[in-house]
């Protein structure tokens, strides 16, 4: 009997970004609700980009939470799989790590150790021109539905995850606790307090 599968589920995104921030988010929640067994390594990939290709090179199944702009409805989530994965990956390119995570696929395909499987679970973002802002709570919402994909998808291959009595608490996040949700919503000012966009001095004025 052969070993199991090495296998990688990924957040990517930046967290400052609104909505960009979501695969983060996804792949922090199911690492604090569920354990999984040997040889499956859960990541913050942030917008690490060509960083990544180490770890891609390692698995046989990759499974990633990503925001990416398909152009369909606000919190719509679409499911693409295999060779199809970096091609919707830059359907709409919405910030450098997704050009990034296109070059880290092709890369590890040309080191002749691409992932057999591969799964991408894109959310089409409600909000990203919100600097320093959170996810929107159409959102937060699909996480837990694009979690259920991701758990579904492994099991189909024999990769079970049980489900944590207690989750695990703010200390032990993928990320820095100070980025955990509640704690970066509970401390971030108001948009009164500051701005989510730019300095409104520096903003293009009508031509003179």
């Amino acid at each position: 009997m052969g070993e199991a599968p090495r296998v990688l589920v990924l957040g990517i995104g930046n967290l400052l970004w609104a909505d960009e921030g979501w695969g983060v988010r996804a792949v922090d929640q199911l690492h604090r609700t569920y354990l999984f067994p040997d040889r499956v390594k859960l990541m913050d990939g942030g917008t690490q980009g060509l960083y990544l290709v180490q770890h891609i090179c390692e698995a046989d199944v990759l499974v990633v939470f990503d925001a990416v702009d398909y152009g369909l409805e606000p919190g719509t989530l679409m499911q693409v799989e295999n060779d199809q994965v970096p091609q919707f990956m830059g359907a709409k390119k919405m910030s450098l790590h997704q050009t990034g995570f296109q070059e880290v696929i092709a890369s590890a395909d040309l080191l002749g150790r691409k992932p057999s499987d591969m799964l991408l679970i894109g959310l089409q973002p409600v909000e990203l021109e919100d600097y320093g802002g959170s996810l929107r709570p159409l959102s937060r919402q699909q996480i837990s539905p694009a979690i259920e994909i991701a758990l579904q998808y492994l099991a189909a291959r024999g990769i079970i995850a049980e489900r944590r009595a207690v989750p695990l608490g703010d200390a032990e996040t993928l990320a820095s606790p100070e980025m955990v949700l509640d704690v970066y919503e509970g401390n971030r000012p108001s948009p009164e307090e500051a701005c989510r966009t730019a300095d409104i001095r520096f903003l293009a004025a009508e031509p003179r």
